[in-house]
């Protein structure tokens, strides 16, 4: 496979190359710059916090002035400790508006030190801070996060449980000075009084109240500032598919989505995309926690994939972002890795079924065949179309019975789900449909039982998008729906189909044969024991069934030390960690499915037209 690029890298080498001729990303001031931020809030917290970190004459004169300078200084230092606290994650990242806001404080809390502690060494500290950040301010350029105002209650509740915290630890930091013996009740009620400016019931002598007043003010007007500006400060929304983006990437997989199963998920409308310089190949992603998430290969021309993926990684770069690949075929982790230096590392395996070999038939395939069987026995039948060839009111239907019938608040699914079903842009996607009549006819959804939908794999090929089921059918339907599917797929035109992805697929199988090592057991029980809660174990044994032959898919990534961050945003962008406001307090998104610009609107059904 050439490294260069039809349109996009002609002449150039790749970015490996470059990299050991240019010298690496220096990485390790902004980390270094990020840990001595953390090291020098906490000197500024301490000092505007305990007594004394040195005794001072001076220091002593000055507590006893109310209104002196001494207590607002304190006040000064604890705010100015508690920020740098939260701009340590933000400068390790390499981000601009976190660099001015700690060149900014970082003289404040100088000030504050030498003023209220006459602390030479913690002025020194700060200043030698300060200095590094301006001599390595080329360093600190990275673009901000996308972002939203519900940011503000988030930073509303941990601000305020940190502040009651911080306000417990200043009201209990003068032992000697308080006036009785209050207990636990009394201080936290003196912490909440104090954040809102107001006087609470602890006294203390020798002019404390006034440092202990000034810190717990400071500390509740931080967290009315810090969430006042988040609230009303320009969102930065995250990336979405445009009209255009969707066309062009319609267009690429017309031609190329045949290579990749994963190919048609990159039309989920929540995803970003970067294309090359030639607009022959593009890579789609969604940013969760600071990682630039892309999922599978890059669509388009195989030739044109490393001027995708060098964009790719300059828009990470420009936000400091985590870059990394979730489930990639082999081919593309081999592109991957050469292009960008990036490792990779198996994942599991996609469960493909050729369409030509699949029967029934055979001892293999007694347990579905037993079980298809008996569900038909008992009444059930099954549809399966194209997505254009229902009518408006199945669809509404099956969208409606898909939403009740999840399992979790969250959907669920980024790197294999579309996310949507039946719109008018994908009318080439596969419904399968179990039926039986309701004699009851209390259900919502008629005889609708279970729904599987299938999104194109190029002109020959399906892969598998959402199975949902009613709870109160009878066990199997998944099964007698794939199976039904399976068996529609030649009168579709349809030769492949990609069923359920299973992690560590391999380690599951080798573990329960004979003759596997102590460590392959210890691996494959740990698996299976978070297999209760991530269907590790349960997905790979309803693959197997239907005797696929198994694609390895990989995941990229950076370093190994980037790993767990990088499995924590995969899990949140597949709907495991749900980290987003509960449910009755999100906003209900009602806007109905955009339709693609370039494609017609669903026609309505003969029985509208003729009313």
């Amino acid at each position: 496979m050439s490294a260069t690029v039809d349109g996009d890298k002609s002449g150039s080498v790749p970015n490996r190359v470059r990299r050991l001729l240019h010298g690496p990303r220096p990485e390790t001031v902004p980390a270094l710059v990020g840990t001595a931020c953390t090291f020098v809030g906490l000197i500024d917290i301490g000092a505007g916090i305990f007594p004394r970190f040195r005794h001072s004459r001076m220091h002593t004169i000055a507590e006893v002035l109310p209104g002196a300078t001494g207590p607002f200084a304190a006040a000064l230092s604890l705010s100015a400790g508690m920020l740098l606290l939260l701009l340590a994650h933000g400068i390790k990242r390499h981000k601009r508006r976190a660099w001015r806001a700690a060149v900014v404080l970082l003289p404040a809390g100088a000030v504050a030190q030498f003023v209220y502690r006459h602390s030479v060494i913690g002025v020194l500290l700060s200043l030698a801070l300060l200095a590094l950040l301006l001599r390595h301010r080329g360093e600190f350029a990275a673009l901000p996060d996308p972002r939203s105002r519900w940011r503000a209650l988030a930073n509303f509740v941990s601000m305020g449980a940190g502040s009651l915290v911080v306000g417990l630890v200043v009201v209990s930091a003068h032992p000697g000075r308080v006036v009785g013996d209050p207990g636990l009740t009394d201080r936290l009620e003196h912490v909440i009084y104090g954040l809102f400016g107001f006087e609470g019931p602890i006294d203390y002598t020798e002019g404390v109240s006034w440092t202990v007043g000034y810190c717990l003010g400071a500390l509740g007007l931080l967290t009315a500032v810090t969430t006042i500006y988040l609230a009303f400060r320009p969102e930065h929304p995250a990336a979405r598919l445009t009209e255009d983006d969707e066309r062009r990437l319609r267009e690429l997989l017309a031609v190329h989505g045949g290579r990749d199963s994963l190919g048609h998920f990159a039309l989920r409308r929540d995803k970003g995309v970067v294309f090359s310089p030639s607009g022959k190949a593009a890579v789609c992603y969604r940013v969760v926690s600071g990682v630039m998430l892309a999922s599978g290969d890059p669509i388009g021309d195989v030739e044109a994939w490393p001027g995708a993926i060098e964009r790719f990684m300059d828009e990470a770069k420009a936000h400091s972002w985590t870059p990394a690949v979730m489930g990639c075929s082999e081919t593309g982790g081999e592109v991957w890795t050469r292009e960008t230096g990036l490792d990779a590392l198996e994942l599991g395996d996609e469960a493909v079924v050729d369409v030509a070999d699949f029967s029934l038939t055979g001892r293999a395939m007694r347990n579905v065949r037993q079980m298809v069987k008996r569900i038909e026995r008992g009444g059930y039948r099954t549809r399966v179309r194209r997505a254009r060839d229902l009518t408006d009111d199945e669809v509404r239907q099956i969208r409606r019975a898909a939403a009740d019938w999840r399992g979790t608040d969250t959907e669920r699914g980024f790197s294999m789900a579309l996310g949507r079903i039946g719109d008018p842009a994908d009318g080439d996607a596969v419904i399968a449909t179990a039926h039986k009549a309701d004699e009851s006819g209390a259900s919502p959804y008629g005889d609708l039982k279970a729904v599987i939908h299938f999104v194109p794999w190029g002109t020959d090929g399906m892969s598998l998008e959402l199975m949902r089921r009613d709870r109160s059918a009878d066990p199997g339907m998944n099964e007698l729906l794939i199976v039904a599917a399976l068996q529609a797929a030649p009168g579709l035109g349809v030769e492949r189909v990609s069923l359920n992805f299973a992690m560590f697929r391999s380690a599951l199988a080798r573990g329960e044969k004979i003759g596997a090592g102590p460590v392959l057991r210890l691996w494959r029980g740990l698996l299976v024991f978070l297999s209760r809660w991530f269907q590790i174990e349960s997905l790979y044994k309803f693959n197997a069934k239907f005797r696929p032959r198994w694609e390895p898919r990989f995941v990229v990534f950076p370093t190994t030390r980037d790993l767990p961050r990088i499995g924590f945003a995969a899990m949140q962008a597949e709907g495991f960690v749900n980290l987003s406001l509960p449910r009755p307090f999100a906003r209900r998104r009602t806007r109905a499915p955009r339709p693609c610009a370039h494609l017609p609107a669903r026609p309505e059904p003969r029985e509208a037209r003729a009313a």
